[in-house]
């Protein structure tokens, strides 16, 4: 064959073996990316349910490949429990830490509570997840039983805690931590319900301000004792601790998601000086 028909011959240059790990495609960080993942995971799992959650769906709404689920998470229980330590851990956590460190009376840290508490949680999708646990846990048994240790004995403990407070303080009759928890707790899961599903076909609309006034006076009738049963509370303005609260939560979920967007630095490769 004449040499001007011939192909030329292309010689491959060597495969890099830093190219894959130094590309910014590939070196997103290990740690944040599951920010992402459960970030989408909360969103599937309050519009579908548990059952209808699939990992292929999460991985379409966080924009990665079924596979990388599984770097992180082993099954959809794992991811949901993730979902659950993620958004409603942390604000419990941080409720209990109020608790210890208040300074005011204990009518007027409960208040806060309920007000953080409807802040925090209630009044954000969050709240689905209760709906989820109360729908499904006869089929996912398993969840429920997490969702009970990591969210129902926890915050229990927390309101045990105040009444606690109170009792130590003059503040409140000396009754017994359960079912006094149940007792406050019960109408805060109503209106999580009511939000989140009972709304829709009702006639009447219920104003969660109004609600959660209406629950502090029934509760301190039934809990104040000595002059704090006929001293009102004081009228208090905000900005409130828990609107402090959540900004600097969702300050912390912004920075690891922007951490979680930027490539990480790329190692030196041998026989280059930095």
């Amino acid at each position: 064959m004449p040499r001007s028909l011939r192909k030329p011959t292309v010689t491959k240059p060597p495969a890099d073996p830093h190219k894959d790990a130094d590309s910014p495609r590939w070196s997103r960080r290990k740690a944040a990316r599951p920010q992402e993942l459960v970030a989408a995971a909360l969103d599937l799992f309050v519009e579908r349910g548990y059952a209808a959650t699939r990992l292929e769906d999460v991985a379409a709404a966080a924009g990665v490949s079924k596979g990388t689920v599984y770097l992180y998470f082993a099954n959809k229980e794992e991811l949901f429990k993730s979902v659950v330590r993620e958004n409603l851990v942390p604000a419990l956590a941080r409720g209990a830490d109020l608790v210890d460190a208040y300074q005011g009376s204990t009518p007027e840290l409960l208040r806060e509570l309920l007000r953080g508490w409807w802040g925090l949680i209630g009044a954000t999708p969050v709240a689905g997840l209760t709906k989820l646990i109360m729908a499904e846990s006869a089929n996912f048994p398993d969840i429920a039983r997490f969702y009970n240790q990591e969210v129902m004995v926890p915050g229990d403990e927390l309101f045990a805690k105040v009444l606690a407070r109170g009792v130590a303080r003059g503040e409140f009759r000396p009754l017994p931590a359960n079912p006094t928890t149940t007792l406050i707790c019960a109408p805060l899961v109503f209106l999580m319900m009511w939000q989140r599903a009972l709304r829709a076909t009702a006639e009447k609309d219920i104003d969660p301000e109004a609600f959660l006034d209406g629950l502090l006076d029934t509760l301190l009738f039934g809990l104040t004792a000595g002059e704090a049963r006929d001293r009102p509370l004081p009228p208090q303005h905000g900005p409130f601790i828990w609107e402090a609260i959540r900004d600097e939560m969702l300050a912390q979920r912004a920075a690891a998601l922007a951490a979680d967007a930027t490539p990480a630095p790329s190692a030196p490769r041998p026989g280059t000086s930095t």
